[in-house]
């Protein structure tokens, strides 16, 4: 079906939202019917077909949700956009549960809604929606289970593939929560160990007196307690991969006995005179410099040489913001699955709240996200109220007008009026630009990152004058 030949109703009881919507709706070619109310919508509905409806949550004599509901009742497949000037949890969970397909903020990005528009416009049965994201999931499976495509990922990929087939030992340098894991699992995967053991060591998850005889294993009788023979982990992974995560944790004191065995192929076990031959492959990880952590003396150069032959730096998940997307996704059906819930998909609000976030914890906390997300949710898509984005991490205040209102967060254990305090906050940040761009209203759209139109459209709503600059 091409766009001319695809109908949408518009519904919004504000004339300036209607002609906007219009304007972008037509420029990409799609016929649209223009609803003032909802009394008018049930009429357009009734009398005509259409395959997709853009909604207001607010509107004059009823409700978007009686819209929505009026729509599926005549097309149980039509799919239905919501929009909205005042985001509520409530009227977003209803939204959904009575069977939108997304639920957007005003003000909207127009790529974003029209994004959307796109996306619902070719899922028009729950199968064809099922099939689609499914189909997107896969294409962004780019590496085993390795998630992402951007860049940065990619010539990871290219590296993984050329040294995997060899014995070269690997550092993985990274912050924290980055998929340092994932990327040792690919390399072993891909080489011609991975029938044999793969050996996960925690450095710094090992008690500094037990690391000895739990690397290298001990004999009978060398220690009080040892009451037989105990094989290592080293030896364990005899044929196939160590991965010594966080390396840098290590005391000093077992560097000297890895030292050999990463040289040498063979050590001792503790109270034993006999070399053990084993043939490992090192791959090693770390969230810290080791560089640094050689030159304060706090690891040996000679060892941090032995394991850094190839180093594959992972970027932060700041740094690959076109992933999160794909990795939300995939962390959703992995927990959807999990806990027998048929949640589908991120509203597009709530991914634009996940993409502007920096992410701390990485891959780490955005799977910890939508864990968290999914176990919440009361509808088959994630709002942006089951989100959790650090909140430790937030201001406690948040500062209101000019009057010297301030919003506390603990207040909401109380109970608090949001779209109130939202307006309020909203309308005094287009005050401020007001000021600041001495009345230019192309500048202080400019200043608050919208349009020209978002910004009349707010000043029209505050009551303050919407016209040109002149």
């Amino acid at each position: 079906m091409t766009s001319d030949s695809v109908r949408i109703l518009v519904v919004d009881d504000e004339l300036g939202m209607r002609e906007f919507l219009d304007f972008i709706l037509s420029k990409k070619g799609y016929r649209v019917s223009l609803a003032e109310s909802g009394k008018s919508a049930k009429k357009f509905l009734k009398n005509e077909m259409y395959d997709l409806v853009l909604c207001d949550i607010k509107l004059g004599d009823m409700t978007g949700i009686d819209v929505l509901k009026e729509a599926k009742s005549i097309n149980s497949h039509l799919p239905v956009v919501m929009i909205s000037a005042f985001a509520s949890a409530e009227t977003a969970v209803e939204a959904m549960n009575s069977g939108a397909y997304d639920y957007l903020p005003k003000p909207f990005d127009n790529k974003e809604l029209l994004s959307s528009i796109e996306k619902a416009l070719k899922l028009r049965t729950p199968d064809l929606e099922k099939r689609a994201i499914e189909d997107e999931s896969k294409q962004n499976l780019h590496f085993g289970s390795i998630v992402g495509n951007c860049p940065e990922m990619m010539r990871i990929y290219d590296v993984i593939r050329e040294i995997a087939p060899t014995r070269t030992n690997v550092l993985i340098s990274g912050e924290s929560g980055t998929g340092k894991e994932k990327i040792a699992e690919s390399i072993h995967s891909l080489s011609g160990r991975q029938e044999k053991p793969f050996v996960v060591i925690n450095c710094g998850g090992i008690p500094e007196n037990l690391m000895e005889s739990e690397f290298f294993g001990y004999k009978r009788g060398a220690f009080t307690g040892a009451s037989s023979d105990k094989k290592g982990l080293l030896e364990s992974a005899n044929g196939g991969t160590v991965f010594l995560d966080e390396i840098g944790e290590l005391p000093l004191s077992l560097q000297v006995k890895l030292l050999r065995a990463v040289q040498e192929r063979k050590f001792k076990a503790v109270g034993s005179t006999e070399d053990i031959k084993v043939d490992i492959r090192f791959v090693a990880a770390t969230n810290k410099s080791l560089e640094k952590e050689v030159i304060e003396g706090k690891f040996r150069e000679d060892l941090y040489y032995r394991l850094n032959v190839i180093e594959i730096k992972m970027p932060p998940l700041r740094e690959r913001k076109s992933d999160i997307k794909a990795l939300a996704q995939h962390f959703l059906e992995k927990y959807s699955k999990e806990m027998g819930k048929e949640i589908r998909k991120l509203s597009s609000y709530a991914l634009d709240l996940l993409c502007k976030y920096d992410f701390p914890g990485n891959i780490r906390e955005l799977e910890n996200i939508i864990e968290r997300s999914v176990a919440l949710s009361a509808t088959n898509i994630i709002l942006p109220e089951s989100l959790s984005l650090s909140l430790h991490k937030r201001r406690r205040w948040i500062e209101g007008t000019g009057a010297g209102r301030r919003y506390d967060l603990n207040d909401v254990e109380k109970g608090v009026e949001i779209d109130r305090i939202l307006a309020e906050i909203e309308e005094e940040y287009v005050k401020r630009a007001m000021a600041a761009s001495n009345g230019n209203k192309t500048k202080a759209a400019e200043l608050l990152g919208i349009n020209l139109r978002s910004l009349r459209y707010r000043l029209s709503k505050f009551g303050e004058d919407a016209g040109s600059d002149e």
